[in-house]
């Protein structure tokens, strides 16, 4: 399977929202109450923030700061809205938007979670064709291929090749 270099850092997004089956604290999320979650937000502690599907999600802002001081590239997952508020804060960042093949594979990928009722699968849908309608806002685009998870590894790290070209990660803090 293709990898990122040691030059990256995937960050860990802090929700209010339980942990699935097999997801872990601090690997696949940070799992916090609400109101550690706002008391968060009060405090400035997160990059970006919303609330989606009744759960708060937001990007914690020292993760970031410590990859950038150590030189890493970052890499942030976010909605539409959350590359927006991003890109008012770190309007020279790279914007990739990484898309399903399909709205039936999508649909497919809802379904084997297990944890979406047909209502949450019709919202959830309904709005990932919002945002796919807004993909052309974004630095790049790529189709994440169903059952090829390195060709959307390798056109990532092409992508982060190309721009290191043209701009080293950032150093200063945020």
């Amino acid at each position: 399977m293709a990898q990122l270099g040691n030059d990256h850092h995937f960050t860990v997004t802090a929700t209010t929202r339980a942990p699935r089956p097999a997801e872990r604290d601090g690997i696949n999320h940070f799992f916090v109450s609400v109101d550690q979650f706002l008391d968060m937000r009060s405090k400035g502690q997160l990059l970006e923030w919303a609330e989606v599907y009744g759960n708060y999600y937001g990007v914690p802002r020292q993760q970031v700061r410590d990859a950038l001081a150590r030189g890493k590239h970052v890499m942030v997952r976010v909605d539409v809205q959350g590359a927006r508020r991003i890109r008012e804060i770190v309007p020279e960042a790279v914007f990739v938007f990484v898309k399903p093949p399909s709205e039936e594979v999508l649909r497919k990928h809802l379904v084997n979670r297990g944890v979406n009722t047909e209502a949450d699968m019709a919202r959830r849908l309904a709005a990932a064709k919002k945002e796919m309608a807004e993909a052309n806002s974004f630095d790049y685009v790529i189709t994440n291929k169903e059952d090829d998870l390195d060709s959307t590894v390798r056109a990532i790290t092409e992508i982060i090749e190309k721009e290191s070209t043209r701009m080293p990660p950032r150093r200063t803090a945020l």
